[in-house]
């Protein structure tokens, strides 16, 4: 049977045998009233500052769009009916360690928003920006871009979603490590390490934020931010929005988590031979550090092995420039050496790869090159090579639509 699976920004045809299983979320029902959404904002931002006239309003980059063109105008409108010169609306890009923007990325990910107020690029790197405002038990150095904590009321507006070892994205992730310094990203970043027993600590699972040591780190550092109003969005599986919740406490993302588990926590114990996947296209697949996230989940149906397949293109490359050298270590062990001296970033990220390729081969449709691929224990893999290989499979296959999404 032939089935439409994105690639980049395109959809490519797929023929997936009869047999095959298909691994699939349950996209909410799209449920947002505009005027409504005003009128609860307006309510909760009163709970929070009966007066202001400055206001920060963090926004995530282009690898986590939310709609911006059609929401971030209505925030602004219920700020300016409320007597907010515009000149005091400042929005925050929460790259963390991500690249900075242009200036037409901007325009595409936020609309004319982008051209009609003051938007701040933050730089995890430059010192000088950030403010200190305690450690954690954890020893993470909470430190902040300095300008957000001047504003009288901050707003986030960013996508709830799982994250492979965060537990879930979005929410306070989008000050920290969102704005945060780059140092103090990795610090957070590394205690999905265990360097002790030289593993990867079990409890950095998607949706687990009780026993996960680098959530609950996030919680510690979230009670030390600034107080905020958080925009909670669930997206559907073409990036819409369908629901917006509104939060200013750490239950209350909580339970917009708990909320986003019922459309894409399946509950699917089963593990296959072959497991052919999509990540879901563009922005998910716009360079490999995005796209792993759907290795991750995707692998999770894989027996031990058994194939990967998965659909990324990878237009902007890996993602990190120096992301290969840590497979030039020369391997598990010697990874973990260097970071334990000096943590890298995403090396949690080459460390997970690391052990999924151990397990299971993973071929990769992708714009990457085949040396590139080859250095990180997969296989270039063209369309029709795909093809050949599910012809080739006796045992059991399922497919996944868009793998950066579904997970168990």
């Amino acid at each position: 049977m032939a089935v439409g699976l994105k690639y980049g920004l395109r959809e490519v045809s797929l023929n997936i045998p009869e047999s095959s299983v298909r691994l699939a979320h349950t996209d909410p029902l799209q449920s947002v009233d505009p005027e409504n959404f005003k009128t609860d904002l307006l309510s909760r931002i009163h709970k929070i500052r009966k007066s202001f006239s400055s206001v920060g309003i963090v926004v995530s980059d282009k690898t986590r769009l939310c709609e911006y063109p059609v929401y971030l105008p209505l925030l602004t409108e219920v700020l300016e009916e409320n007597g907010l010169n515009p000149e005091n609306i400042t929005f925050y890009i929460a790259y963390g360690t991500h690249a900075s923007q242009t200036d037409e990325e901007c325009i595409t990910s936020y609309g004319e928003t982008y051209n009609n107020y003051r938007f701040i690029h933050h730089n995890s790197r430059e010192k000088s920006g950030l403010n200190y405002l305690g450690t954690t038990s954890r020893s993470t150095k909470i430190t902040i871009n300095k300008a957000v904590l001047k504003h009288d009321l901050v707003i986030t507006f960013g996508a709830v979603l799982h994250h492979y070892f965060a537990g879930y994205g979005g929410g306070r992730k989008l000050l920290f490590p969102g704005l945060a310094g780059y140092e103090s990203i990795l610090h957070n970043h590394q205690l999905f390490l265990d360097f002790k027993n030289r593993q990867l600590q079990e409890d950095c699972q998607s949706g687990n934020l009780d026993s996960n040591p680098l959530a609950m780190d996030l919680e510690e550092i979230s009670a030390a931010l600034p107080d905020r109003l958080e925009v909670l969005a669930i997206l559907n599986s073409r990036r819409e929005v369908c629901e917006l919740h509104l939060g200013a406490n750490y239950n209350q993302f909580r339970r917009v988590c708990d909320r986003y588990d019922q459309f894409f926590n399946i509950k699917e114990d089963k593990k296959y031979d072959m497991v052919v996947a999509s990540a879901g296209g563009y922005p998910k697949d716009i360079n490999f550090i995005q796209a792993h996230k759907s290795i991750h989940n995707a692998a999770s149906y894989v027996k031990d092995g058994g194939v990967l397949i998965l659909l990324a293109e990878c237009i902007d490359g890996i993602g990190n420039p120096t992301f290969m050298k840590l497979f030039k270590l020369g391997g598990w062990n010697q990874i973990f050496e260097q970071n334990e001296v000096k943590y890298e970033n995403n090396a949690a990220t080459a460390l997970s790869m690391m052990h999924k390729t151990n397990r299971i081969r993973i071929h990769f449709v992708t714009s990457l090159d085949e040396q590139t691929c080859i250095l990180m224990g997969a296989f270039k893999t063209s369309f029709e090579e795909t093809k050949q290989l599910m012809e080739k499979e006796a045992g059991d296959i399922a497919w996944i639509e868009n793998a950066s999404l579904l997970y168990h």
